[in-house]
């Protein structure tokens, strides 16, 4: 007697008549479809170039008129979505999007053939988002995603030295990128003497800062610092020279000799410049002093007759009896001054006076 037969579950039995009416209904009917992408997400540096696929399959019973859009879906959900390129009646229409005029196009130059994928050139940074990709074909309707990140390369990266490069300090280099996207990574290297870092030093990838503790003239050499992210990397170098204790006396003691040298020879200058200028003085003031309307000195034979004529006078109204004390002027005393004459007039001078002399006891009177 042959045994009874196993029936299958009854979920196992609605499981197989499910999958029996996908087939048939499969067999049946036949709509577009996009071919998924192999990757859908995508990561570009500025600068560059991607290209976002969207391949479709085409129905027999899609009767339609074909047509393909690109939008992009902001950030924002209260915003619409933004058509950057679309085709249609065997046309394209890529002025949708002034962000991107003349940086996109179709990769296919006839995107019916069931190639509308994307081409973005020249890429910005503000290019990142999220893009989908639509194929119309009434009744049929299939669309797929895509998230485009655009990201800076590291750029203008700038090292620098931070603390006092003695032996026995603590000395600190630092790199930075003016440029770049994050997540920036920084590395430092040695690359001179042995070309590894100290033993003592701390590395912050995050920061980009190398500790270099208790520094000697061992650490002396050029170091280099490696900015980079996922779409590139930049460098900067610079030169590390520990060197012993500055003598802090000695140069304190130079800075006092320098300011008192300097103050010496600023007291030089000040004197020299107040001595010119009192003799300058002086020489205006006696130029001044000699004016032409000042009138010549008088002539020697007329301050003499003057002289002589005041004496005359004194001498005339003294009498025999107070004589006797009277003191004679000597003849050096007489004023005279200097001045040129000519011959003729130093002849009638001394004519004149010969003429006129004439004696008064002692004194002899011209």
């Amino acid at each position: 007697m042959e045994p009874p037969l196993s029936l299958p579950s009854p979920s196992l039995a609605v499981l197989l008549l499910l999958a029996l009416a996908l087939l048939g209904s499969a067999g049946l009917t036949r709509s577009l479809s996009i071919t998924p992408a192999d990757q859908s997400m995508f990561e570009k540096a500025e600068g560059e170039k991607v290209t976002l696929p969207c391949t479709f399959v085409l129905s027999d019973e899609d009767e339609g008129p074909l047509d393909i859009e690109w939008v992009l879906i902001p950030t924002d959900n209260q915003k619409k979505e933004q058509i950057i390129i679309m085709y249609a009646v065997d046309r394209i229409y890529n002025h949708y999007y002034a962000a991107m005029t003349g940086r996109m196009q179709f990769t296919s130059a006839d995107p019916k053939s069931g190639d509308g994928s994307l081409d973005i050139l020249n890429l910005k940074s503000s290019d990142t988002g999220t893009y989908q990709c639509k194929v119309k074909k009434a009744p049929g309707v299939q669309s797929q995603k895509i998230q485009l990140t655009v990201l800076v390369k590291p750029a203008r990266t700038k090292c620098s030295i931070e603390g006092s490069q003695e032996i026995g300090k603590d000395v600190t280099l630092k790199c930075a990128s003016q440029e770049g996207s994050p997540l920036l990574s920084y590395d430092w290297r040695r690359v001179s003497g042995t070309q590894e870092l100290p033993a003592t030093s701390t590395l912050n990838r995050n920061t980009g800062e190398l500790l270099l503790k208790n520094a000697s003239q061992e650490y002396s050499g050029v170091y280099s610092c490696v900015a980079s992210n996922r779409v590139g990397v930049d460098e900067c170098s610079i030169e590390l020279n520990v060197t012993p204790p500055i003598n802090t006396a000695g140069i304190i003691a130079g800075a006092i000799v320098g300011t008192l040298l300097g103050l010496s020879l600023l007291a030089f200058l000040v004197f020299c410049c107040c001595k010119k200028h009192r003799e300058k003085k002086y020489e205006k003031e006696v130029h001044h002093d000699i004016r032409e309307d000042v009138p010549p000195p008088k002539s020697r034979s007329s301050t003499a007759r003057s002289y002589i004529g005041s004496n005359r006078s004194s001498l005339g109204s003294m009498s025999p009896s107070n004589m006797e004390g009277y003191t004679k002027t000597p003849y050096s005393q007489v004023p005279s001054e200097d001045f040129e004459r000519t011959s003729g007039q130093n002849q009638t001078f001394a004519s004149s006076k010969y003429g006129i002399a004439h004696k008064i006891g002692d004194i002899t009177v011209v």
